[in-house]
């Protein structure tokens, strides 16, 4: 069963990884702020972000406890993802082991990581008057 999953997870990314799985360009920015300023009314909006809990009724007894939490029955394992309106998935990081709830997975995230660190894109916008370098600009 693992191999076949190996194998599924890398045609998958063979197939559409480079077209579907991939960080967005500084003209695929230009675009999201586009369509996102233009049908929602927000600029500077890339995508929505979550954070899921995955049920993982294998995991091993030994790492039970660090992928519990008190509102699910069985361990779970987070995912956090962003995607796009066109279902590109411009990000996905599944949580390490006792990242149990949605904070701690976005402390870790390499999304804010880059922001905060400044490898993001500067791809500027303006939004009520107020002119930003790029997203999540109060870093």
């Amino acid at each position: 069963m693992r191999e076949c999953v190996y194998k599924f997870c890398k045609a998958i990314c063979l197939v559409y990884g480079q077209r579907y799985l991939c960080k967005p360009t500084i003209n695929d920015i230009h675009q999201l702020y586009t369509v996102h300023e233009c049908k929602h009314g927000f600029p500077g909006m890339l995508g929505s972000i979550d954070c899921m809990h995955w049920s993982w009724s294998l995991c091993p007894n030994a790492w039970r406890g660090q992928y519990m939490r008190g509102d699910h029955k069985e361990p779970t394992i987070i995912l956090e993802a962003i995607a796009s309106h066109e279902l590109r998935i411009w990000h996905a990081f599944f949580g390490p082991a006792g990242a149990n709830n949605d904070i701690n997975v976005l402390d870790q995230s390499p999304v804010f990581n880059d922001i905060y660190l400044g490898k993001s894109h500067d791809v500027p916008f303006q939004a009520n008057g107020v002119a930003y370098k790029r997203g999540y600009d109060g870093f």
